[in-house]
Parts: structure tokens; sequence; C-alpha cells
């Protein structure tokens, strides 16, 4: 129903690949309701929308539908027609993003992108500009922030590597606000009240993973910063968590596998054993084939998903026993069922902290083949724009995701890889704070 909409938003299009957003308004529809139906229910709403009278529906529907899919609907109509609201607020929109292009790609696309999809569906007038700089040297971050404030900014979304974070910190900016939903508070040290911090817990999702390992706990990582960052954390999590070693026997195994068994082949304590995989390494014979050192081990892949799938196939191929394949959010990538057969990844569970969506802000980014589903950088991008929309404008956010000390705080939830979906094993804890600002006990909060 929606696609056909799709060339309205070239405009938009054309625009989100530009520093800035045209200083022309774009034009507002208002529709009027003639002879409406009073008596129109759920079903008559649905049927003006299968006849494609949308403008009829949208004059019946007004401010709110109870349906949540038609209320998903209308709010992207809403948007995508820029549709006169009566709840108009009159504060001023203006978010200011800064774009290290030659840095992180294609992410300095994605990540406008997903702030304009999101600022589209607020039915509110906004604008957004991107500040693209060189490199994140101290020198040009001074710079753009110089620049940002100069135009009248006040909130600033930047997706930035460490190295550039540190560099705004340094700075000890404090006109500002300013966002990174690339960083994580526990990866740099700041207690700024102007800096927040978006990224995901990939710490926190290794805790939650290990406590199920069984030893030995086989790490392999990439050999990049973050990788082996992951591995070290890994390791640690595993050997000094105050869980205590639980014994397993393989007797029967070995047996159903016809394969002659050793009891002094069984683990009697937590032991580590890693692998660093070079970029360029797509054979893993010799980690892999006749190792009797990592049979019946929990694999942890700390590796990008192209490399883990092709890990995932080959433990089938060298006769590789595991007991369970671990991962964090950095296999949460529907990539990996087509990668993989379904029989490979039948022991795998996924740390993942993209829990709740929003049906309009998904549809909004697809029409700008934009992912806030499974892209965890897009998706606390998204976060960053919620809540800097609901700071200026005092509007509920949409993602009710509560920040403590400056950080987005994410529920972790436990998801298998099975057949062609991710099939939620563990639900998530949403993170709840009392009234005096500390958290309350994960028990008492399920998604």
């Amino acid at each position: 129903m929606l696609k056909p909409f799709l060339l309205l938003l070239l405009p938009f299009l054309l625009l989100a690949e530009s520093d800035q957003v045209s200083s022309i308004p774009v034009p507002t529809t208002y529709i009027q309701a003639i002879d409406v139906n009073d008596t129109c229910d759920n079903d008559c709403l649905q049927a003006y929308l299968d006849n494609g009278q949308i403008f009829t529906f949208l004059a019946i529907a007004g401010d709110k539908v109870e349906c949540m899919e038609l209320e998903d609907e209308r709010s992207i109509y809403v948007g995508l027609l820029n549709v006169g609201s009566t709840n108009f607020v009159n504060e001023e929109l203006k978010i200011a993003m800064i774009l290290p292009y030659k840095v992180i790609g294609r992410y300095a696309y994605s990540t406008s992108n997903a702030v304009f999809a999101y600022l589209l569906t607020r039915n509110h007038p906004f604008v957004l500009k991107n500040f693209q700089i060189t490199d994140e040297s101290p020198e040009e971050l001074i710079r753009v922030i110089e620049a940002i404030k100069a135009e009248g900014f006040n909130h600033v979304i930047a997706p930035l590597t460490p190295r550039g974070a540190e560099a705004i910190i340094a700075s000890e900016e404090e006109e500002l606000n300013i966002y990174f939903p690339t960083i994580n508070q526990n990866d740099l040290n700041s207690t700024s009240e102007n800096i927040y911090f978006g990224a995901i817990d990939y710490k926190a999702q290794i805790d939650k993973l290990t406590p199920l390992a069984t030893s030995p706990l086989v790490i392999l990582y990439d050999k990049s910063r973050k990788g082996k960052r992951l591995y070290a954390q890994t390791k640690e999590s595993y050997l000094d968590n105050d869980l205590p070693f639980q014994p397993t026997s393989r007797e029967k195994v070995y047996k159903a596998l016809d394969e002659k068994y050793d009891p002094k082949d069984e683990p009697t304590k937590k032991r580590v054993i890693a692998y660093g995989i070079d970029r360029k390494t797509s054979n893993m014979k010799w980690h892999l084939e006749n190792n009797k050192k990592i049979q019946f081990g929990t694999f942890f892949l700390n590796t990008p998903v192209i490399k883990s799938t092709m890990i995932i196939s080959q433990f089938t191929t060298y006769d590789t026993n595991t007991t369970s394949i671990f991962s964090t959010q950095i296999n949460y990538d529907p990539l990996i069922f087509s990668m993989t057969q379904s029989q490979d990844r039948a022991d795998m569970l996924i740390a993942n902290s993209i829990n709740i969506n929003n049906n309009t802000l998904i549809e909004a980014n697809s029409l700008l083949s934009n992912d806030i589903v499974y892209d965890w950088i897009n998706y606390a991008t998204t976060i960053g724009a919620d809540l800097f929309y609901n700071k200026i404008t005092h509007q509920e956010r949409t993602y009710p995701l509560p920040i403590v000390d400056n950080q987005v705080l994410y529920p972790i939830s436990l998801v298998k890889p099975s057949g062609s979906r991710f099939e939620v094993v563990e639900k998530g804890v949403l993170p709840v704070l009392d009234e005096n600002g500390t958290l309350v006990p994960q028990e008492q909060n399920k998604l």
C-alpha cells in the first residue's frame, strides 16, 4: 500500500544527500472531513485503505486510531504527506549531525537517513543539517563545533569512532548537547552532563552468555582492535564470574559417535582456548581438524557475520563437536540464515539488544532503504533522535529506554537463529528506574 508513495519521498531523498535541508518549508497538507461517517469502525477504516482512499481514511481517523495496525498506517501517511496536526507544538526542532564520511563510510548516510526518517514521522517542522568533517582530529572537531554553534544548533548527533569522541570530550564543550550512537560510556571516561552515549553494551551481552558456557570456552576473534577487546572481555567474564565450574559427562556423546572414551578427557576446571583469525583467513582446517582440545566446548564467536558463517559451516566439515555456539550483537544479522545450514546453527545463541521496535519507523526507514531492525548503529541513532525530540518538544518518547549517567540502557534478549527467523529463547529485561533514579531489580521487569 505504501510503495506507490515512494515517489513522494524523492525530493526528501535528494535533500538527505545534501549538507542542509532546504530553508523552503515543506508544504503542509490539511484534510477537511466532509460528510464523515461517524459510525466508521476499524473494518470500515481498513476498507478505505484497501480501496486506496487514503485521504478519506485520514479525514475519518483524525489524530488517533485505537487499532495499533491502523495507527501505524495513519502515522506513516501523516509523515509522508506532511498532514497538519491539531496537536502542533511550536518549539523549534533543529538537530545537527557530525559526519566523518571517510572514517565511518556508509554509516554517514545510513545514520543521517535514520534521523531524517524519525523526524519525518513526527509531523513537526524541523531543520536537519549534516556537517561533514575530513577526519577526527581535535582541530577539525573544534572547527565543526564552532560552526554548529554559529548556526544556532543546540543538539548534535555524532556517529564517531572512540578517537573522535575522545577529542570532543577533551575539548570540554559545555554548550551543545551531543549524542554518540556509536560509543558506550564504559569505553570512555566522561562525566559531562551534556554528553550522551547510545551504543549497546557488548560486555553486558557477553556477561549474559558466559554463565551458560561449558569448558573449554573456545573464543574465535578477528584481530581488529574491536575483536581483541571483545576477546579480552569474554575471557575475563568467563573466568572471573562467581559461578562454580559445572562438570559434564561426555561418555554418552562419545559412544553415540562411536569414539573411544577416556575419563581423562573430561574437563576438571574452567579453561579458555583462543584463536585470533586474520581477515584474509578463509580455511579453518588448521584450528579445527583433529583438534581434541576443543571438542565439546562452547564456541564464542567474536567475528563479523561473514567470517562467522564461514566458521560455523566448517565446524561440520571438520567434525568439530560443539556443545553450543555463542555470539553477541555482531552476528544478529539475517545473513546468517542464507549463509549457513539450519543444522549447523542448531545450538547457537545470540545476545540481542534491539528489542523495542516501532512499525512506523521501520517502514519509514525501509522506504529510504535503511535498516533499524538489525543494524544496531542505525537503531541507536534513532534512539538519539527520539531523545532529542523529547528534550526539545517535551513530547513523549517513542522508545521508553532509561538513561543512567547519560548512557542509554538496553534490554538484552537471547535469541536462536532457527529456521528462517530469530526465535526468542529468553526475553530481555527492560531496565526501569524508580522515582529516585535507581535501577529496579531486573527480575521485576520483563519485556
